[in-house]
């Protein structure tokens, strides 16, 4: 930053996220890791408060509000927030260890290690966007069908519908994507547990010299590659990402994908809803709708500032104004047909 005062901010704001990850951490390499970092931030913000002369440093709102979502959920499920908050030092959630910048296991156990762990930022991201195809989704169908001069008991029987529909495309589409990710990881594994079974020397072999080609040295490389070599069904899962390029992390089961799918869409869906659920004769119920809708996108622009580490009110006002775009079109076509086919 070429701002003094903000550079000094930035780096303080960052030591203090770094401990927070640290303490958060069970890890001691990685609390060592983060502790560094924290250490190096807090140099580097001595040097720009001898240019900015700043005051007592606070941290912001967002990022007490992903320290506490960190001490909540874990590091690991917060990587992409903290990557927005640009944090350095996350890739030691991506495996177990790493070699000349080369993430990578180097036990047995350590493989074991990633293998339990989860995507739980690429879960949350996702039912932030869930919520708000819902959202916009059943606005939009709410309003075409009020543009035309429907009743109230009609327009909740086409938002029922649509929440219905539209969360069960959704999770089924979820489904079959998961499913046929699955189905091309296990026909690719299944080649690779054959070679493994036929030519183990070979395949050792291979693996040693892929992690020479990353800056080990051969015997060492050869040492880890035996190490995992002992245990088929570690050697085949570290094959498959070593040479395959496949990671099993990524590979959630289809029909947990398919039901929180269906879960995000359908709660996003249900607020414009809610209205006619508790007035559908009300003439207000409309007005009522969009208010609580658009409020309800603007809070989901402003959960995806998160993510992209921009402004959190900018977020939420563009989230809110392309809902209102999208709403405002479907009720001027609503209200075109319902005049030309009256």
């Amino acid at each position: 930053m070429s701002n003094p005062h903000d550079s000094w901010y930035h780096e303080r704001e960052s030591a203090w996220l770094y401990r927070v990850v640290a303490d958060a951490d069970a890890d001691p390499r990685h609390q060592q890791l983060f502790r560094a970092l924290a250490q190096a931030a807090e140099e580097q913000a001595t040097h720009w408060a001898r240019l900015a002369n700043p005051g007592e440093f606070r941290p912001s709102t967002r990022a007490r509000l992903v320290g506490t979502l960190v001490r909540r959920l874990g590091p690991r499920a917060l990587k992409p927030v903290l990557a927005a908050m640009k944090l350095r030092g996350l890739s030691v959630y991506s495996g177990a260890g790493a070699v000349d910048g080369h993430l990578m296991p180097v036990t047995v156990q350590d493989v074991g290690q990633r293998h339990r762990s989860v995507t739980g930022g690429n879960n949350l991201r996702a039912a932030v966007f869930g919520v708000n195809d819902g959202l916009v989704s059943n606005l939009s169908l709410i309003l075409g069908v009020a543009g035309a001069g429907a009743s109230g008991q009609v327009i909740l029987t086409s938002g029922l519908a649509g929440l219905l529909a539209g969360s069960l495309s959704m999770a089924s589409g979820e489904y079959v994507s998961v499913r046929s990710q699955r189905e091309m990881y296990e026909y690719q594994i299944g080649l690779e547990r054959d070679e493994l079974a036929e030519y183990p020397a070979e395949e050792a072999e291979e693996l040693a010299l892929i992690y020479q080609a990353r800056g080990v040295e051969l015997e060492q490389a050869r040492g880890i590659a035996r190490r995992l070599m002992s245990s088929p069904e570690h050697a085949l899962n570290t094959l498959a990402r070593e040479e395959l390029g496949l990671n099993p992390d990524d590979l959630a089961s289809p029909w947990a994908a398919a039901i929180f799918s269906f879960c995000a869409f359908g709660s996003g869906a249900l607020v414009p809803l809610l209205p006619y659920l508790v007035h559908a004769a009300d003439g207000t119920a409309l007005y009522v709708s969009g208010s609580v809708t658009l409020g309800a996108l603007f809070a989901v622009g402003m959960a995806l500032s998160l993510f992209n580490g921009r402004s959190a009110v900018l977020g939420g006002l563009r989230m809110a104004l392309i809902g209102a775009a999208a709403a405002a079109c479907t009720y001027g076509v609503g209200h075109v047909l319902g005049t030309v086919l009256s």
